[in-house]
This record gives structure tokens, C-alpha cells and sequence, in this order.
């Protein structure tokens, strides 16, 4: 067990942020937030009083989930550098100011997002469970046991016909030509890993299934690119109605995807 004191973290506004799937909550009515979490085969029990974080694992993961976390990051650096005059993206991110963009498994992330499409966060949050479930490796705890999301070796057993029946429809056959891709060697995610931005949006996008508000969002979820914003209906939203169809990521340039997070939680939750 590791106890931290930390400034700008909050689980609950972390996990309903859009941004990660498999952080779900212990016991919803529990007053001391508390979430179970699985990343590259690591699972974790974390919760929250107040500004005291109590992570239920090993000493020796404790660098990994810092970093899952991005404890090393002063987000309210970021806040300060919010405009004044910016009276909605200010409102936004007063009220978000626990939210993190977490360093999540990048092919966890490409899969997440594809499904991702035209998808409820409940109905997303299902489907990446069932995969796991199904194609995952499981492994045993003290008090049960959890599936870890499926490499790409694992989910490429599943045949179209497979994965159509888990009900994901259209995005089955991009699902399986990613797999086929990144089995192949055709696609490299270990080469995308090294990339830039404006190349990672490049090479995502000349992926079958991936288009431009996909790519953003594995650019910033997976690839931890900052600078990327996706635009969802939500976020359109807000362009248009208060900032009469100007971009407002634009002055924030490479911390712009902090704000969207910002912009986008404040919306689902007014």
C-alpha cells in the first residue's frame, strides 16, 4: 500500500472523462472513492479522501502506476495558463481540475478507439470487457482474478465472424484488418511510439478504419500528444455556441488536449 498527498487528482472526474475504460468504481455509494484499474496486465484498487490517494499495490509497481497517473506532471501549471478573458474554458477547467491525461497501452488504445465509434462510454466500456473476457489472458489475485486486455497476437485468433458476434458491428472488420496489420509488421506500433504528432496523425490515418477524431484520440490517450484535441459532437458544441465557430485549442497550442479535456467534461456534466 502507497499513500500520496496529491494536488489536481481526482479518480472520479479521471474516470468519467472519456479518456480510459477499465477504471471502474468499487462501490458507487462509497464516500471514499475507490476504483479498480487494469493496464498492461496490471491491476490496481486506488481510492480517495480528499487529497489523500492510497494505491493498493506492490512497491515495486509503484513506478509504473506514477507514471500510468502522470504524477510527474504539475497540472495546475496547465490551469494557470488558462486565459482570464476565457470565461468558459476558465469555468471548465475549475471544475475539472482533477483530470490527468493517463500514459495508457497504445494498442489498448487503437482497439478502444475504434470501437469507440458511435458508441455510449457504457456501451464501449462493455465491449472492451467483453474482448478482454474473451481473448485476454487471465490472471489470479488473493481475491479473485482479472482478464487483461488481449495482445495483438490474441485478438487476431478471433475470426470476423467472431468479433461480430461480440456485437460490434461495422467496427469488427477494422478490428481485424488492425490485428492482421500489426501481426504482419505492417503496421508498427513500436515505430508510431517514436513519432511526433503531426507524423502519428499521418500514419494513423492511413490506417483502414481510422479517421481523423479516432486518430486524435489515440494521439492523445495513447501516445500522450498533448497537443492533439479530438473534436466529438460535445465539443462542436461548445465551438459553436460559445466561441461562434472559432477554435479556441489554437492559443493553447501543444497543452490544447488538456483543455478538451477540460471543455469536454464540463459539458456532460452541465
Amino acid at each position: 500500500m502507497i499513500s500520496k498527498n496529491l494536488k489536481n487528482f481526482n479518480l472520479r472526474q479521471i474516470a468519467n472523462s472519456g479518456q480510459c475504460f477499465r477504471m471502474i468504481p468499487c462501490a458507487p455509494n462509497d464516500p471514499q472513492t475507490a476504483y479498480r484499474v487494469i493496464s498492461s496486465g496490471h491491476f490496481l484498487i486506488v481510492e480517495q479522501n480528499r487529497d489523500e490517494v492510497i494505491f493498493h499495490c506492490p512497491d515495486d509497481e509503484s513506478a509504473f502506476w506514477n507514471h500510468y497517473f502522470d504524477l510527474g506532471t504539475d497540472y495546475g501549471a496547465y490551469i494557470r495558463t488558462v486565459d482570464p478573458a476565457d470565461e468558459y474554458l476558465s469555468k471548465a477547467a475549475a471544475f475539472g481540475s482533477g483530470i490527468r491525461i493517463l500514459n495508457q497501452d497504445l494498442w489498448e488504445m487503437i482497439i478502444t478507439f475504434i470501437i469507440s465509434q458511435q458508441k455510449t462510454i457504457p456501451a464501449i466500456r462493455a465491449l472492451v470487457e467483453a474482448l478482454s473476457e474473451k481473448y485476454g489472458t487471465r490472471h489470479e489475485l488473493s481475491s479473485g482474478y482479472y482478464y487483461a486486455f488481449p495482445t495483438p497476437e490474441e485478438l487476431n485468433h478471433a475470426s470476423l465472424d467472431d468479433l461480430l458476434a461480440l456485437k460490434l458491428g461495422y467496427r469488427a472488420k477494422y478490428i481485424k484488418r488492425t490485428c492482421e496489420d500489426v501481426c504482419s509488421g505492417k503496421m508498427d506500433l513500436d515505430r508510431l511510439r517514436g513519432l511526433n504528432y503531426s507524423d502519428s496523425m499521418e500514419a494513423l490515418l492511413s490506417c483502414y478504419g481510422i479517421g481523423v477524431k479516432v486518430a486524435n484520440c489515440i494521439c492523445l490517450f495513447g501516445l500522450h500528444h498533448i497537443g492533439a484535441f479530438p473534436v466529438d459532437t460535445w465539443i462542436k458544441k461548445i465551438i459553436r455556441q460559445e466561441y461562434q465557430g472559432q477554435n479556441p485549442f489554437d492559443r493553447y497550442g501543444d497543452s490544447a488536449g488538456i483543455m478538451q479535456q477540460y471543455f469536454f467534461y464540463y459539458a456532460q456534466n452541465h
